[in-house]
């Protein structure tokens, strides 16, 4: 089997039947307020923050448990609420009327709506956390994911205010704090709070952590590459849209220092009049540039540095579905699915 995400339901399937059955029973409380869009979006996902959630936990479990707690399937479940809160609000702030092929949250019911229905999630996700924890010293993992939340926003509200006549060092500098906050920290607290929920050692949770937010920040530079290099039909969303939005990604940004100032793509990105044969063009600049090859070489450093995380723990068949699915986030071709 080639794909190691699918490879990895499998080794945990038992706990994925779990975690599938958890999710449609946090969905109910909601179902009078959600249509076949929301539902839809959770079938789409690939479930990758609970999957990394439950190998982590399984990894460092004590030999012989035969069953995660609830806590942990509770707790993945919380997980995949937030991601798909931040995709609904994402969409919004993108005017994105396409998410994974289908048509978005926010382009079927409007933003008024969007925006409640992505709060709704962020917040039966917590709920559902907090349901889980069953000792006093879980209510720091309830800290822990309420910080993440604040840094979710922040990390929104950082892509949005970022200024393109900032110099280009401050920009990389702020992108990677930007993606820090928005994607990076979620991994981070799907590794971390799978090792800390089986009980396992404060050290190893936090290279747990570390681990989790290299992969997040690899995820997200690959994303972003993406973006500008896939065909449409595979990428499930408008190409050239981080373009589009002004948003400074890494491959736009490190194209942009090979670019004098008055090509198009700087004059996109200073929201200047455009044509879609400009997009077109300044698409084609950063798939062309060097910048392309050396965000996917940071990408794929930032991977390897996240597997050494990994190698205090005992060899098993999950450690190797984590390093599996770390090597696939960034060696996978550009012209496959996810």
């Amino acid at each position: 089997m080639s794909d190691p995400v699918r490879k990895a339901k499998l080794l945990v399937e038992a706990d994925f039947v779990r975690f599938e059955e958890t999710l449609l029973e946090a969905l109910k409380p909601q179902a009078d307020y959600l249509t076949e869009a929301e539902y839809e979006t959770y079938r789409r996902g690939k479930k990758l923050r609970p999957l990394l959630m439950i190998l982590c936990a399984r990894m460092a479990a004590p030999p012989g448990l035969t069953d995660l707690p609830a806590k942990v399937i509770k707790g993945s479940v919380s997980l995949e609420m937030l991601h798909v809160a931040t995709l609904i609000h994402d969409d919004i702030v993108d005017v994105a009327p396409v998410r994974r092929g289908l048509q978005t949250v926010y382009s079927e019911r409007g933003p008024e709506m969007a925006v409640l229905i992505g709060d709704m999630q962020f917040i039966q996700a917590i709920r559902c956390f907090v349901e889980g924890i069953d000792a006093q010293k879980d209510m720091d993992l309830v800290r822990m994911v309420l910080n993440v939340g604040f840094d979710l926003c922040r990390g929104e509200l950082d892509e949005i205010l970022t200024d393109p006549s900032t110099g280009l060092l401050e920009l990389q500098h702020r992108y990677f704090r930007t993606i820090e906050r928005k994607t990076a920290t979620l991994f981070g607290l799907a590794c971390e709070s799978g090792g800390l929920l089986v009980d396992c050692g404060k050290n190893q949770a936090l290279r747990l952590g570390r681990f989790g937010r290299r992969f997040g920040t690899a995820f997200q530079i690959m994303d972003d590459i993406f973006d500008i290099v896939r065909p449409e039909e595979l990428a499930g969303k408008t190409p050239g849209i981080d373009i589009e939005q002004g948003r400074l990604s890494l491959p736009i940004l490190y194209a942009m220092e090979g670019l004098t100032e008055d090509h198009v793509l700087w004059r996109i990105l200073r929201r200047e009049p455009h044509t879609p044969a400009d997009l077109a063009k300044s698409i084609n600049a950063v798939a062309d540039s060097p910048g392309l090859l050396r965000a996917y070489s940071k990408a794929r450093e930032l991977a390897l540095e996240g597997m050494d995380f990994l190698e205090e723990f005992p060899e098993s068949p999950y450690r190797d579905s984590l390093e599996e699915i770390a090597s696939h986030i960034v060696d996978r071709g550009f012209d496959s699915p996810d």
